[in-house]
């Protein structure tokens, strides 16, 4: 393959695109007085006083802080360096992530805008937590919980809320020998558990670069470890092979809406662990900690990357179908992850990774697909390198610091040298807009002989409206079995068995809500929105009933129930009564919020 090299050849373009792809409410009306099916405002009678506040906050470990927009300085003066610092500092997430009225999108055309808490619990431990659940409850609060605020949904701001924040809740302990409570006759796992405040980067460092272990995380590493994307599912680079992160909880200590605290695992609280594992976050409690179980870590992780360009349209299908073809035959399996993405402008990018073997092994992966382009060299043009790096390496700071361009670290003086990084490739996200993020499971039985050609046809009929992108990591078919085994067990939709990838098709621009100079542009929103739409509708049409990745999908879709979660819905929504009958945990498009208004304040009266 042309620019194939070994580790020592990793290349600035390769890591800074490697895990690229691994890694989003407007205010209400003003209330009358709430009724007792509603929530409490300021303003109201029922809202607490200035000395409950105080009295509650004087009850915790940690404290109670009155949470503002890092943007906030950019409303009285736009044009001031205040304003200028915070918009250069927007490009930090970790800076975001150390506020607690921070986000990691700005918000979602026609949908949400960032929006602080009223007030906020730094929480220390869970007795923090139990606290802020008890005074919520008590209080009738709309209570929203954060860790890193990393939800293209919004859910985990609203405005005139009780934040329960659970940042500074990071401890990372590693287990050689885990038996979850309760289990005694189980077998010891190797394990790691992690606080609710915990990051993938930090997790990564303890067990991987420290321990020489694996555990199925996220690929950004600014994603935090046990909140939406645990409870959601959870997709790392090579969830093929491990598993879809929820399926590797063993234990998770939660905070239910009356205030105690369970361990829920295998062997107590089972239906409260099946519906922490793929029932989505911010529903059934708040989690304090989970235990997952960690993985021998491969020798190598690898990455092909490049690009394939078609001179004409009809090339380009023909290519489609034979890439089709080929990753059925020999990409799907429990080896290989990540993405490709179909381009208006013909050409199909390579951002894919793989474990379990060398650099050399990969390529011979690649041989007869190389071969076939180069024998329509007059139509198709392929470049692309193949690296591997050292399995020990994938997180070292110290390793990936001397690759140019391949990750961005924390600048701010306060903050240790190397300690807080992301892959460059992932920066894009940070401080985004959203104006439309549609996704699809993609079943693998389009990618049969039969079916190659229309599926095909179909992918270049959508990127004629906007980029397509495939992500084989977020699908279980062709996944190990063990990771299909472990999976059967969570409760996420049955439908990512069946698919090969989850397409994405989504727009967004840095922008800021409410600043001048860096709103965002409307007209561009609305055009972006209604071209991912018509893309997606292609899609939708051949895929029927095929579902969607609850963590990485529209805010606006109707059949979220069905398509979020589909025959699990059923059973999610009984143990959401169960624990949660007065409904204190509340999300959009969460289980259960079918019985409220759309910003969670009032019970439905539909």
């Amino acid at each position: 393959m042309p620019g194939t090299s070994g580790s020592g050849g990793v290349t600035r373009a390769l890591v800074a695109t490697l895990f690229a792809a691994g890694c989003a409410t407007s205010r209400p009306a003003p209330q009358p007085e709430a009724a007792p099916l509603c929530r409490c405002a300021p303003g109201q009678p029922c809202w607490p006083t200035r000395d409950d506040w105080q009295k509650f906050g004087a009850s915790l470990r940690g404290k109670l802080e009155q949470p503002q927009s890092p943007f906030a300085p950019c409303r009285s003066d736009a044009a001031g360096e205040a304003c200028a610092t915070a918009i250069r500092n927007s490009t930090n997430p970790f800076y975001l992530q150390d506020q607690p009225g921070g986000t990691e999108s700005t918000g979602w055309l026609g949908a949400w805008t960032a929006a602080s808490s009223a007030y906020a619990v730094v929480a220390k431990d869970a007795s923090d937590v139990v606290a802020a659940v008890k005074f919520a409850r008590r209080s009738r609060l709309r209570l929203v919980i954060k860790g890193t605020g990393h939800d293209y949904l919004g859910r985990s701001n609203a405005p005139d809320s009780l934040l329960v924040w659970t940042h500074q809740m990071r401890k990372v302990d590693v287990r050689d020998a885990f038996i979850p409570q309760g289990c005694g006759a189980a077998e010891p796992a190797p394990a790691v558990t992690l606080e609710a405040g915990t990051r993938w980067l930090e997790a990564y460092q303890e067990v991987t670069v420290k321990h020489g272990r694996y555990v199925q995380g996220g690929g950004c590493t600014t994603v935090g470890a046990a909140g939406g994307f645990m409870q959601g599912g959870g997709f790392g680079s090579w969830s093929k092979k491990y598993g879809i992160a929820a399926a590797s909880m063993l234990e998770a200590e939660v905070v239910t809406a009356d205030g105690r605290v369970l361990v829920a695992n295998g062997c107590q609280n089972q239906d409260l662990f099946w519906a922490l594992r793929g029932g989505g976050g911010g529903t059934f409690g708040v989690v304090t900690r989970v235990t997952l179980r960690t993985h021998p870590l491969p020798d190598y992780f690898g990455a092909i990357d490049g690009s394939i360009v078609a001179k004409t349209d009809a090339a380009f299908k023909d290519l489609l179908e034979h890439f089709l073809l080929f990753y059925r035959e020999e990409l799907s399996n429990e080896h290989w992850g990540e993405q490709v993405k179909v381009r208006r402008s013909n050409s199909l990018d390579l951002s894919l990774v793989f474990e379990g073997m060398s650099a050399k092994q990969a390529g011979e992966v690649w041989r007869p697909f190389r071969e076939w382009v180069e024998a329509n060299r007059d139509t198709l043009t392929m470049k692309a390198e193949l690296v591997e790096m050292p399995g020990n390496r994938m997180w070292d700071a110290a390793y990936l610091k001397n690759i140019p361009g391949a990750i961005e670290t924390d600048p701010r003086p306060d903050q240790p040298p190397d300690r807080f990084w992301w892959w460059a490739g992932d920066g894009g996200q940070v401080s985004a807009y959203w104006y439309a993020y549609q996704s699809r499971w993609v079943p693998l039985d389009l990618f049969e002989p039969a079916n190659a050609s229309g599926f095909a046809a179909t992918l270049f009929d959508a990127s004629r409206h906007w980029s397509v992108a495939l992500h084989f990591n977020k699908g279980q078919a062709g996944a190990s079995a063990e990771a299909r085994e472990r999976g059967r067990e969570i409760s996420m939709n049955p439908a990512v068995f069946k698919a090969a990838a989850l397409i994405i098709i989504a727009a967004a621009a840095n922008a800021y809500p409410g600043v001048p100079g860096h709103e965002p542009d409307m007209t561009e929103g609305e055009s972006a929105k209604a071209r991912v739409g018509a893309a997606m509708k292609v899609i939708r049409a051949a895929t029927p009933g095929a579902g969607s990745y609850l963590n990485e999908t529209d805010y606006f879709e109707s059949d979220w129930q069905r398509e979020f979660w589909g025959e699990n819905y059923a059973r999610l929504s009984e143990i959401k009564r169960k624990y949660d009958p007065d409904g204190l945990f509340f999300c959009h498009h969460c289980v259960g919020s079918e019985g409220w208004s759309e910003d969670g304040s009032c019970r439905s009266t539909r």
